[in-house]
């Protein structure tokens, strides 16, 4: 261990020391008067002798937990780990309690090295094995809570980098998609008509520099949306004229409005492929806004012969709406028409917004909590300062024994644990621990 931790480890050997010793001491006041009055009568020998074994019993112990969690990078959370775990605590408090004895009766009381065997008894290792493995358990406990809690950062991690992906993949479709079908126009009108083609090609670079621009935003503006979808429009006029009819809404009601971009030019170019446009059969495509919706209408003709879909548009379109909010894009299917509602999205219910939200309710909850918390510790130290009076005012007219001592000490102690957890200290993890911990593992881009 190192040189900070190996000073730390040493202090909580050292108060989990006094605690064991005082309970001790406590236990043997009402249940052993002999043994009580022997370890009373020599208090500060049994003290030392206490606190040696426990720092030693500790050190060991924490060695071997530190041992496991980095051979198995922390993850000793299994059957077959922690029993290995257990056994090896036994096997090594076995060893401790040999090497603190043999050290206490040469130093301490004078014993001879070659007698010290004899002074070893059943007894004594069974009865510090289950101290030790008490406390081995609560910082297994502890240990556990931590690596759970690392576990969930990590877990929202992969959760938020994978969303992130997702999206980023669904954007990149859009890319040779729309390329690909406008290449097919292009070779057309190449036959067709030269100079459309050319004129064709030109208005094709200027959609281009749009999809460029827009596919690696998450949402834009519905009116930004709608100029482009006009721009569209034109290149698909240059090839069909009198076939197609657009009725596209001229600007949304609210200019905040927003949409996930590029998906009116995809269910255009969707209605487009999978119906018949003719100047026999014209295609009527209808684009307006209703109920919160912008809504996009064509009426059905649907091709006798055409090629299986990939579904890449409507798709696409779904599922980064999905990714952003819990509100649907409505698709409905008549026998003489089609249509797709896509929601409006406004600032208050962007995905950013939502997740401000969430933290400012978490913050609330929080600092609800905190404020028990230190209701409760001023609740607590209150009665203490009540009780504990009394209980010395009775001690002092019943019985010459300092027993008010014991009280004083344990609730005490109490209040002190109460107080680090209501002001959010601990000398274990630092004050903040978690949040701090939390903060390490989302900003570490290797975790």
């Amino acid at each position: 261990m190192e040189g900070n931790r190996i000073l730390k480890e040493l202090f909580w050997g050292f108060i989990i020391g006094n605690g064991i010793f005082f309970a001790f001491l406590t236990y043997n006041y009402f249940t052993d008067d002999y043994r009580f009055d022997n370890m009373f009568q020599d208090i500060w020998r049994e003290y030392f002798v206490n606190i040696v074994f426990s720092i030693v019993l500790y050190m060991v112990n924490m060695s071997w937990l530190y041992f496991l969690l980095k051979k198995f990078e922390r993850n000793i959370y299994t059957a077959k780990r922690m029993s290995l775990a257990v056994l090896g605590n036994v096997v090594i408090t076995c060893l401790g309690v040999f090497a603190a004895t043999s050290i206490l009766l040469v130093a301490l009381y004078n014993v001879p090295v070659q007698d010290t065997l004899s002074y070893h008894t059943v007894e004594n290792y069974v009865r510090t094995i289950v101290i030790s493995l008490g406390v081995s358990i609560i910082f297994y406990a502890i240990f556990y809570y931590r690596y759970r809690q690392e576990n969930k950062v990590k877990e929202q991690k992969i959760i938020a980098n994978t969303a992130s992906a997702k999206f980023d993949a669904l954007k990149n479709q859009l890319d040779p998609h729309f390329l690909f079908n406008s290449l097919n126009v292009l070779s057309s009108l190449i036959e067709e008509d030269p100079y459309q083609a050319q004129k064709f090609t030109s208005s094709l670079s200027k959609v281009y520099r749009y999809v460029l621009e827009q596919k690696s935003k998450d949402l834009v503006l519905v009116d930004e949306e709608l100029k482009f979808a006009r721009t569209y429009v034109r290149l698909l006029k240059m090839r069909f004229e009198d076939s197609i009819v657009f009725d596209i809404l001229e600007e949304s009601e609210d200019p905040d409005s927003k949409i996930v971009p590029l998906s009116l030019q995809l269910l255009i170019e969707n209605a487009v492929k999978h119906n018949v446009v003719t100047s026999g059969k014209p295609l009527h495509l209808k684009v307006f806004e209703q109920n919160g919706e912008l809504v996009v209408v064509n009426n059905l003709q649907e091709k006798q012969v055409v090629k299986k879909s990939s579904g890449v548009g409507l798709y696409n379109i779904r599922e980064r709406y999905a990714l952003l909010t819990d509100r649907k894009v409505q698709i409905d299917k008549t026998a003489t028409e089609f249509s797709v509602r896509l929601p409006i999205l406004l600032k208050q219910i962007s995905t950013m917004e939502i997740q401000q939200e969430y933290i400012q309710d978490k913050r609330y909850e929080k600092a609800k909590e905190r404020v028990e918390a230190i209701k409760g510790f001023y609740g607590n130290l209150l009665a203490y300062c009540i009780v504990i009076p009394c209980l010395v005012f009775l001690n002092y007219r019943t019985t010459s024994f300092p027993w008010v001592i014991f009280p004083i000490m344990g609730w005490g102690f109490g209040i002190a644990m109460h107080a680090m957890e209501a002001f959010g200290t601990n000398p274990l993890w630092g004050k903040r621990w978690e949040e701090k911990k939390m903060r390490e593992y989302m900003d570490d881009e290797n975790f």
